[in-house]
């Protein structure tokens, strides 16, 4: 069963800057640069007929290319950090290939996405790390901010089943150009 989900890929300059902010957080196990991506919609574990029907239905999204911006950091985590990340500004373009993804994936009877969508890169994850620490990180690197990019096309990636980070695997790419 491929564990799937949608994205668009940060170019290897932007990595690198990415790259940069590792370190200086205790409790992090930082993802690979070349794992760096930006997830438009997780899509999960599924099994193989229903891979080729969303491999069939994205191949249907017409969009033009996209601009994107990182512009500062931030993390995730419920009273315990699980994630710090690099903020992608958010655009009506990026808004509504994620939301024409959604569309196409509740079509072909896939669970909606539960959680709202906030466009980020994640840099690490946050093993054992206090709120304090991911404070203290996200002060020292908060001005964080990086060339914008063109995405040119988005991707459906696989993931192993982990516990996150990589390695991901480009199945299908999908041009934006519309």
């Amino acid at each position: 069963m491929p564990r799937l989900f949608t994205g668009l890929e940060i170019p290897s300059q932007t990595a690198l800057m990415l790259s940069m902010l590792r370190g200086g957080l205790r409790g992090a196990r930082w993802i690979d640069p070349e794992n760096y991506h930006l997830t438009l919609r997780f899509i999960g574990d599924i099994d193989d007929r229903t891979a080729d029907e969303v491999v069939a239905a994205l191949d249907r999204i017409r969009r033009d290319p996209i601009e994107i911006r990182l512009n500062g950091l931030g993390s995730f985590g419920n009273g315990r950090p699980h994630a710090v990340w690099a903020r992608v500004e958010p655009t009506a373009q990026l808004a509504e290939l994620q939301a024409e993804q959604e569309r196409i994936l509740q079509r072909i009877h896939l669970p909606p996405e539960r959680r709202k969508y906030i466009p980020h890169v994640t840099v690490a994850r946050c093993k054992t790390s206090t709120n304090e620490d991911v404070a203290k990180w996200l002060s020292e690197r908060g001005n964080f901010q990086a060339p914008p990019f063109v995405a040119g096309r988005f991707v459906l990636f696989s993931a192993k089943a982990s516990v996150g980070g990589g390695p991901y695997l480009v199945e299908e790419a999908y041009p934006l150009a519309a």
